[in-house]
Protein backbone atom coordinates (compact mmCIF):
# COMPACT_ATOMS: atom_id res chain seq x y z
CA UNK A 1 0.00 0.00 0.00
CA UNK A 2 1.31 3.42 -0.73
CA UNK A 3 2.44 5.41 2.18
CA UNK A 4 -0.04 8.46 1.37
CA UNK A 5 -2.87 5.97 1.20
CA UNK A 6 -1.75 4.33 4.78
CA UNK A 7 -1.52 7.52 6.20
CA UNK A 8 -5.25 8.95 5.26
CA UNK A 9 -6.21 5.82 6.68
CA UNK A 10 -4.71 5.81 9.59
CA UNK A 11 -5.71 9.72 10.42
CA UNK A 12 -9.38 8.61 9.16
CA UNK A 13 -9.48 6.07 11.58
CA UNK A 14 -7.82 7.64 14.74
CA UNK A 15 -10.55 10.57 13.92
CA UNK A 16 -13.30 8.19 13.60
CA UNK A 17 -12.01 6.57 17.07
CA UNK A 18 -11.57 9.80 18.87
CA UNK A 19 -15.10 10.60 17.85
CA UNK A 20 -16.71 7.43 18.70
CA UNK A 21 -15.14 7.23 22.19
CA UNK A 22 -15.65 10.97 23.06
CA UNK A 23 -19.33 10.14 24.01
CA UNK A 24 -18.68 6.67 25.56
CA UNK A 25 -17.99 5.66 28.63
CA UNK A 26 -19.03 7.88 30.72
CA UNK A 27 -20.77 5.37 33.16
CA UNK A 28 -17.64 3.02 33.74
CA UNK A 29 -15.83 6.48 35.40
CA UNK A 30 -15.27 5.54 38.97
CA UNK A 31 -12.70 8.73 40.00
CA UNK A 32 -10.57 11.68 38.81
CA UNK A 33 -7.26 12.03 39.79
CA UNK A 34 -6.87 14.49 41.87
CA UNK A 35 -10.04 14.87 42.18
CA UNK A 36 -10.46 18.50 40.40
CA UNK A 37 -9.47 16.95 37.38
CA UNK A 38 -13.55 16.12 37.07
CA UNK A 39 -13.86 19.65 35.24
CA UNK A 40 -11.35 18.08 32.34
CA UNK A 41 -13.56 15.51 32.05
CA UNK A 42 -14.28 16.52 28.40
CA UNK A 43 -10.52 15.74 27.15
CA UNK A 44 -9.29 13.59 25.19
CA UNK A 45 -5.83 13.54 22.98
CA UNK A 46 -4.41 10.70 21.15
CA UNK A 47 -0.68 10.29 19.29
CA UNK A 48 0.74 8.17 17.69
CA UNK A 49 4.32 7.88 16.09
CA UNK A 50 5.64 5.02 13.63
CA UNK A 51 9.23 3.72 13.79
CA UNK A 52 9.80 5.75 10.54
CA UNK A 53 8.81 9.06 12.24
CA UNK A 54 5.91 9.73 11.01
CA UNK A 55 3.29 10.96 13.74
CA UNK A 56 -0.92 11.78 14.01
CA UNK A 57 -2.42 12.81 16.70
CA UNK A 58 -6.12 14.14 17.81
CA UNK A 59 -7.91 15.69 20.50
CA UNK A 60 -6.37 17.17 23.31
CA UNK A 61 -2.97 15.66 22.19
CA UNK A 62 -0.89 18.94 23.33
CA UNK A 63 -2.21 19.20 27.07
CA UNK A 64 -0.08 18.41 29.72
CA UNK A 65 -0.19 16.21 32.23
CA UNK A 66 2.17 14.26 34.79
CA UNK A 67 3.75 10.87 34.07
CA UNK A 68 2.75 9.14 36.81
CA UNK A 69 3.07 5.73 37.36
CA UNK A 70 3.95 5.73 33.51
CA UNK A 71 7.37 6.77 34.81
CA UNK A 72 8.33 3.55 36.41
CA UNK A 73 8.62 2.20 32.97
CA UNK A 74 11.86 4.81 32.42
CA UNK A 75 12.84 4.29 35.97
CA UNK A 76 12.66 0.99 35.70
CA UNK A 77 14.59 0.68 32.20
CA UNK A 78 17.47 3.10 33.75
CA UNK A 79 17.88 0.70 36.58
CA UNK A 80 18.36 -2.00 34.53
CA UNK A 81 20.96 0.11 32.33
CA UNK A 82 22.88 0.77 35.67
CA UNK A 83 22.88 -2.66 37.33
CA UNK A 84 22.41 -5.28 34.43
CA UNK A 85 19.51 -7.48 34.79
CA UNK A 86 20.69 -10.27 36.89
CA UNK A 87 22.00 -7.93 39.81
CA UNK A 88 18.07 -6.22 39.43
CA UNK A 89 16.36 -9.06 39.03
CA UNK A 90 17.80 -9.60 43.13
CA UNK A 91 15.88 -6.32 43.84
CA UNK A 92 12.75 -6.66 42.22
CA UNK A 93 10.81 -9.36 40.03
CA UNK A 94 8.61 -9.61 37.40
CA UNK A 95 5.72 -11.44 38.42
CA UNK A 96 2.42 -10.02 38.13
CA UNK A 97 1.25 -9.14 41.73
CA UNK A 98 -2.93 -9.50 41.29
CA UNK A 99 -2.69 -6.36 43.66
CA UNK A 100 -3.66 -2.68 43.28
CA UNK A 101 -0.89 -0.36 42.28
CA UNK A 102 0.08 0.29 46.00
CA UNK A 103 -0.70 -3.01 47.94
CA UNK A 104 1.37 -3.83 50.64
CA UNK A 105 2.42 -6.89 49.14
CA UNK A 106 5.63 -8.86 48.43
CA UNK A 107 7.15 -11.70 47.11
CA UNK A 108 7.91 -13.22 50.63
CA UNK A 109 9.94 -16.51 48.89
CA UNK A 110 12.32 -14.18 46.98
CA UNK A 111 12.41 -11.39 49.24
CA UNK A 112 11.64 -8.27 47.02
CA UNK A 113 8.51 -6.35 45.35
CA UNK A 114 6.60 -8.66 42.51
CA UNK A 115 7.41 -5.82 39.71
CA UNK A 116 8.39 -2.87 39.05
CA UNK A 117 5.38 -1.44 38.01
CA UNK A 118 3.79 -1.36 41.07
CA UNK A 119 5.08 1.37 43.76
CA UNK A 120 6.92 -1.24 45.94
CA UNK A 121 9.03 -2.30 42.79
CA UNK A 122 9.18 1.66 41.45
CA UNK A 123 10.61 2.79 44.69
CA UNK A 124 13.14 -0.02 44.62
CA UNK A 125 13.90 0.59 41.18
CA UNK A 126 14.47 4.33 42.07
CA UNK A 127 17.01 3.53 44.44
CA UNK A 128 18.64 1.31 42.08
CA UNK A 129 19.42 4.50 39.61
CA UNK A 130 22.99 5.57 39.95
CA UNK A 131 24.00 9.02 41.31
CA UNK A 132 24.93 11.21 43.86
CA UNK A 133 22.09 12.36 45.68
CA UNK A 134 18.70 13.14 44.94
CA UNK A 135 19.65 15.83 42.08
CA UNK A 136 22.14 13.81 40.01
CA UNK A 137 19.30 10.83 39.52
CA UNK A 138 16.71 12.73 39.23
CA UNK A 139 18.68 14.79 36.63
CA UNK A 140 19.65 11.34 34.70
CA UNK A 141 16.59 10.26 34.58
CA UNK A 142 14.91 13.35 33.36
CA UNK A 143 17.71 13.53 30.62
CA UNK A 144 16.87 9.99 29.81
CA UNK A 145 12.92 10.71 29.08
CA UNK A 146 14.17 13.99 27.26
CA UNK A 147 15.88 11.60 24.58
CA UNK A 148 12.72 8.90 24.59
CA UNK A 149 10.21 11.92 23.82
CA UNK A 150 12.93 14.10 21.54
CA UNK A 151 11.94 17.25 23.73
CA UNK A 152 14.51 19.12 25.44
CA UNK A 153 11.69 20.83 28.30
CA UNK A 154 10.08 18.35 29.92
CA UNK A 155 10.78 18.77 33.62
CA UNK A 156 9.92 18.20 36.85
CA UNK A 157 6.75 20.44 37.49
CA UNK A 158 7.36 21.59 41.10
CA UNK A 159 3.35 22.41 41.66
CA UNK A 160 2.46 18.57 41.07
CA UNK A 161 5.87 17.38 43.36
CA UNK A 162 4.53 19.33 46.09
CA UNK A 163 1.40 18.26 46.38
CA UNK A 164 2.34 14.91 45.80
CA UNK A 165 4.80 15.32 48.69
CA UNK A 166 2.18 16.03 50.94
CA UNK A 167 -0.47 12.82 50.53
CA UNK A 168 2.77 10.62 50.79
CA UNK A 169 2.42 8.67 53.94
CA UNK A 170 1.46 4.84 52.06
CA UNK A 171 5.01 5.41 50.13
CA UNK A 172 6.66 5.82 53.47
CA UNK A 173 5.21 3.15 55.15
CA UNK A 174 6.36 1.15 51.73
CA UNK A 175 9.69 1.95 52.20
CA UNK A 176 9.49 1.65 56.11
CA UNK A 177 8.27 -2.26 56.02
CA UNK A 178 10.87 -2.95 52.96
CA UNK A 179 13.96 -1.62 54.68
CA UNK A 180 12.69 -3.54 57.77
CA UNK A 181 12.89 -6.77 55.59
CA UNK A 182 16.01 -5.81 53.52
CA UNK A 183 14.60 -5.23 50.10
CA UNK A 184 15.82 -1.05 50.25
CA UNK A 185 18.91 0.79 52.03
CA UNK A 186 19.82 4.29 52.12
CA UNK A 187 18.28 7.55 53.00
CA UNK A 188 14.32 6.90 51.99
CA UNK A 189 12.52 10.31 52.18
CA UNK A 190 15.61 11.01 49.44
CA UNK A 191 14.55 7.83 47.41
CA UNK A 192 10.78 9.06 47.91
CA UNK A 193 11.46 12.54 46.41
CA UNK A 194 13.35 10.84 43.20
CA UNK A 195 10.68 8.45 42.46
CA UNK A 196 7.86 11.16 43.25
CA UNK A 197 10.17 13.91 40.80
CA UNK A 198 9.31 11.27 37.91
CA UNK A 199 6.24 11.16 38.85
CA UNK A 200 5.68 14.91 38.25
CA UNK A 201 7.39 15.43 35.14
CA UNK A 202 4.62 16.42 32.95
CA UNK A 203 4.15 15.48 29.28
CA UNK A 204 2.16 15.45 26.19
CA UNK A 205 0.31 12.76 24.14
CA UNK A 206 2.46 13.65 21.80
CA UNK A 207 5.35 13.34 23.57
CA UNK A 208 4.37 9.93 25.21
CA UNK A 209 3.83 8.57 21.67
CA UNK A 210 7.41 9.55 20.80
CA UNK A 211 8.62 7.78 24.15
CA UNK A 212 6.61 4.80 23.25
CA UNK A 213 8.17 4.72 19.97
CA UNK A 214 11.90 5.09 20.84
CA UNK A 215 10.73 1.69 22.45
CA UNK A 216 8.84 0.02 19.73
CA UNK A 217 12.06 0.76 17.70
CA UNK A 218 14.60 -0.71 20.11
CA UNK A 219 15.78 2.07 22.15
CA UNK A 220 16.52 4.66 19.31
CA UNK A 221 13.99 7.53 19.27
CA UNK A 222 12.90 7.52 15.41
CA UNK A 223 12.60 11.41 15.21
CA UNK A 224 16.28 12.64 16.12
CA UNK A 225 18.29 9.24 15.62
CA UNK A 226 19.28 9.56 19.08
CA UNK A 227 20.05 6.28 21.04
CA UNK A 228 18.04 6.70 24.56
CA UNK A 229 17.74 2.76 26.30
CA UNK A 230 20.18 -0.02 24.93
CA UNK A 231 18.61 -2.47 23.08
CA UNK A 232 19.72 -5.40 24.95
CA UNK A 233 17.22 -3.80 27.75
CA UNK A 234 14.02 -3.07 25.80
CA UNK A 235 13.17 -6.56 25.65
CA UNK A 236 12.74 -6.79 29.33
CA UNK A 237 11.28 -3.54 29.27
CA UNK A 238 8.51 -4.23 27.38
CA UNK A 239 7.87 -7.96 28.97
CA UNK A 240 7.66 -6.26 32.08
CA UNK A 241 4.59 -3.68 30.29
CA UNK A 242 2.84 -6.58 28.96
CA UNK A 243 2.88 -8.47 31.70
CA UNK A 244 2.29 -5.64 34.85
CA UNK A 245 1.56 -2.57 33.04
CA UNK A 246 -2.63 -2.10 33.72
CA UNK A 247 -2.07 -2.37 37.13
CA UNK A 248 -4.35 -5.73 38.41
CA UNK A 249 -6.48 -4.92 35.41
CA UNK A 250 -2.98 -6.98 33.43
CA UNK A 251 -4.24 -9.90 32.96
CA UNK A 252 -7.82 -9.29 31.19
CA UNK A 253 -5.77 -6.24 29.43
CA UNK A 254 -3.78 -9.27 27.64
CA UNK A 255 -6.10 -11.36 27.00
CA UNK A 256 -8.44 -8.56 25.36
CA UNK A 257 -6.00 -6.47 24.16
CA UNK A 258 -2.57 -7.75 24.11
CA UNK A 259 -0.68 -4.66 23.27
CA UNK A 260 2.48 -3.95 25.90
CA UNK A 261 1.01 -0.57 28.04
CA UNK A 262 1.48 1.46 31.04
CA UNK A 263 -1.01 3.60 32.43
CA UNK A 264 -1.05 6.27 34.71
CA UNK A 265 -3.78 7.85 36.87
CA UNK A 266 -3.66 11.26 35.69
CA UNK A 267 -5.56 9.62 32.40
CA UNK A 268 -2.76 8.50 30.46
CA UNK A 269 -1.84 5.63 28.94
CA UNK A 270 1.36 4.37 27.00
CA UNK A 271 1.31 1.70 24.33
CA UNK A 272 3.49 0.37 21.80
CA UNK A 273 3.56 -2.74 18.96
CA UNK A 274 7.24 -3.46 18.53
CA UNK A 275 8.92 -2.68 15.16
CA UNK A 276 5.69 -1.05 14.02
CA UNK A 277 5.26 2.10 16.41
CA UNK A 278 4.02 4.22 19.92
CA UNK A 279 0.90 5.39 21.06
CA UNK A 280 -0.37 7.49 23.60
CA UNK A 281 -3.96 8.28 25.17
CA UNK A 282 -5.01 10.83 27.88
CA UNK A 283 -8.61 11.42 29.29
CA UNK A 284 -8.65 11.99 33.00
CA UNK A 285 -11.71 9.73 33.64
CA UNK A 286 -10.69 6.74 35.55
CA UNK A 287 -11.95 3.18 36.15
CA UNK A 288 -11.91 0.97 39.29
CA UNK A 289 -8.56 -0.12 38.68
CA UNK A 290 -7.12 3.34 38.17
CA UNK A 291 -7.18 3.15 33.91
CA UNK A 292 -8.01 5.75 31.89
CA UNK A 293 -12.23 4.62 30.51
CA UNK A 294 -11.59 6.33 27.22
CA UNK A 295 -8.23 4.79 26.80
CA UNK A 296 -9.30 1.35 27.66
CA UNK A 297 -11.89 1.20 24.87
CA UNK A 298 -9.81 2.86 22.27
CA UNK A 299 -7.20 0.15 22.98
CA UNK A 300 -9.80 -2.13 23.05
CA UNK A 301 -10.79 -1.00 19.47
CA UNK A 302 -7.36 -0.89 17.90
CA UNK A 303 -6.59 -4.09 19.08
CA UNK A 304 -9.40 -5.33 17.04
CA UNK A 305 -9.51 -2.84 14.02
CA UNK A 306 -6.02 -3.40 13.25
CA UNK A 307 -5.41 -6.98 14.09
CA UNK A 308 -2.62 -5.67 16.60
CA UNK A 309 -3.11 -8.49 19.52
CA UNK A 310 0.49 -10.04 19.69
CA UNK A 311 -1.19 -13.27 19.23
CA UNK A 312 -3.51 -12.39 16.44
CA UNK A 313 -3.56 -13.92 13.08
CA UNK A 314 -1.13 -12.43 10.76
CA UNK A 315 -3.81 -11.99 8.58
CA UNK A 316 -6.40 -9.92 10.87
CA UNK A 317 -3.36 -6.89 10.87
CA UNK A 318 -5.29 -4.28 8.43
CA UNK A 319 -1.09 -2.78 7.14
CA UNK A 320 1.54 -5.28 7.76
CA UNK A 321 3.90 -5.28 9.62
CA UNK A 322 7.39 -3.17 9.09
CA UNK A 323 10.73 -3.86 10.32
CA UNK A 324 13.06 -1.25 11.52
CA UNK A 325 14.41 0.90 8.95
CA UNK A 326 17.59 2.18 10.69
CA UNK A 327 18.18 5.55 12.23
CA UNK A 328 16.33 8.04 10.35
CA UNK A 329 18.16 11.36 8.76
CA UNK A 330 16.76 14.11 11.22
CA UNK A 331 13.22 15.02 11.91
CA UNK A 332 10.64 12.65 9.00
CA UNK A 333 7.39 13.98 7.87
CA UNK A 334 5.01 14.69 10.43
CA UNK A 335 1.05 13.91 8.67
Amino acid sequence: MPKAEENAIVRQQMEELHAHHLTLGDERVASFYPPEMESEAHRFGIAFTHIDGTHWHHGDSEHAFPLHSISKVFTYALALEDNGREKTLEHVGVEPSGDPFNSISFDEENNRPFNPMINAGALVAASLVHGDGLDEKVGRIVERLRIYAGNPNLHVDEKTLSDELVSNDRNFGLSYIMRSLGMIYGDLEENIAVYLSICSVKVTARDLAHMAATLAYGGMNPTTGERALAQARVRDVVTVMAMCGMYNAAGEWAYEVGIPAKSGVSGGILVLVPNYFGGAFFSPGLDVHGNSVRGINMCRDLSTRFGLHAYADPDEAMFGRMEPVGPPPGVSGTH
